[in-house]
């Protein structure tokens, strides 16, 4: 596998870029063939989770976490 980013989208979804597998907790694979980005929901109300629809605009969601900064 390729290298693969995760961005916290501020007030937003997860952004992975890069090639992954994502499963189901029965271990099942979601078909991700010919996406390069897929947007991960973090607000739990999207219609179509795990993927964002958009929802975070209109719910209210608000998160910004911010990662430490480097030495």
């Amino acid at each position: 596998m390729s290298d693969v980013s995760i961005k916290a989208r501020e007030n937003g979804p997860f952004l992975v870029t890069g090639a992954f597998t994502l499963t189901d907790h029965l271990g099942q694979k979601f078909d991700l063939t010919g996406k390069e980005n897929v947007a991960l929901c973090r607000c739990g109300h999207s219609a179509k989770r795990p993927f964002c629809d958009g929802s975070h605009r209109t719910c209210g969601f608000a998160a910004a976490e911010l990662a430490p900064p480097t030495a």
